[in-house]
């Protein structure tokens, strides 16, 4: 009697499983944040019992009012689809499979039971940039190594700027900004001494778009590190190696 109950259990459990998916979530922890796209490769496996009807099955991503359909890769190996959002740090994501079994209902899947936070990280901001202070055609050399004034910059300085561009929180706000010397070195702290920060601060950049902070240095050649602190958490920090040279 054991026994016969034993494989009664046995032969149910089955043919249960040959009514059911099994999927699994292949995407990747995390992505570089791209707000130029804006889209985020899903994929994900999927294994079907003897019982679901053949071409049946579909799957779909879902988050936050979302639900993207995924399409079966062309060798039959797995499912893929793109999911869209701009200026967040993570969004959430659930796979739904639904599927018909034949001569029953349809029936479906959600996977997993808690959505997966998948992480968007700030792309690397401007790592260096360079302002030519060698005198435009028709300018005159201004003397002992001076030049004119050039937009905004005073007389006998050179001026210049640095964007940068967020992605993974809607405003960014720059709280402080400065020039460091490049080494400890008694030139490079002299060469940093002449330039500085003319853009007021606090400034709020907006994601995904383009935030100048404006550079004026009071001799042609000088170079030094910008440091920036933010309040964004995924880019607390980050330095910009600049340098003013005639070219």
């Amino acid at each position: 009697m054991y026994k016969l109950i034993r494989l009664t259990w046995i032969a149910a459990a089955l043919a249960l499983s040959a009514c059911e998916v099994q999927v699994n979530d292949t995407t990747p922890a995390q992505y570089q944040a791209n707000n130029d796209i804006g889209m985020y490769g899903i994929s994900a496996t999927a294994s079907q019992g003897a019982l679901v009807s053949p071409g049946s099955l579909v799957l779909f991503a879902i988050g936050e009012n979302q639900k993207v359909p995924l399409s079966l890769n062309a060798d039959g190996s797995g499912w893929h689809g793109l999911y869209s959002v701009r200026c967040q740090s993570s969004f959430p994501l659930q796979l739904l499979a639904v599927w018909r079994v034949q001569g029953m209902a349809t029936k479906n899947a959600v996977v997993p039971p808690q959505p997966r936070q998948i992480r968007l990280t700030e792309p690397p901001l401007t790592k260096q940039e360079g302002f030519d202070t060698a005198p435009k055609p028709g300018e005159s050399k201004a003397p002992a190594g001076k030049a004119k004034a050039k937009g905004k910059a005073g007389k006998g300085e050179w001026e210049g700027s640095v964007n940068y561009r967020f992605a993974t929180v809607p405003v960014t706000q720059i709280t402080s900004a400065r020039i460091e010397p490049s080494s400890g070195s008694a030139e490079d702290v002299s060469a940093a001494r002449a330039i500085s920060v003319k853009t007021p601060l606090p400034l709020q950049a907006v994601c995904g778009e383009n935030t100048q902070l404006r550079l004026v240095s009071t001799e042609q050649r000088a170079h030094g590190t910008l440091v920036i602190d933010t309040d964004n958490s995924g880019q607390p920090r980050w330095q910009t190696y600049v340098e003013f040279s005639p070219k």
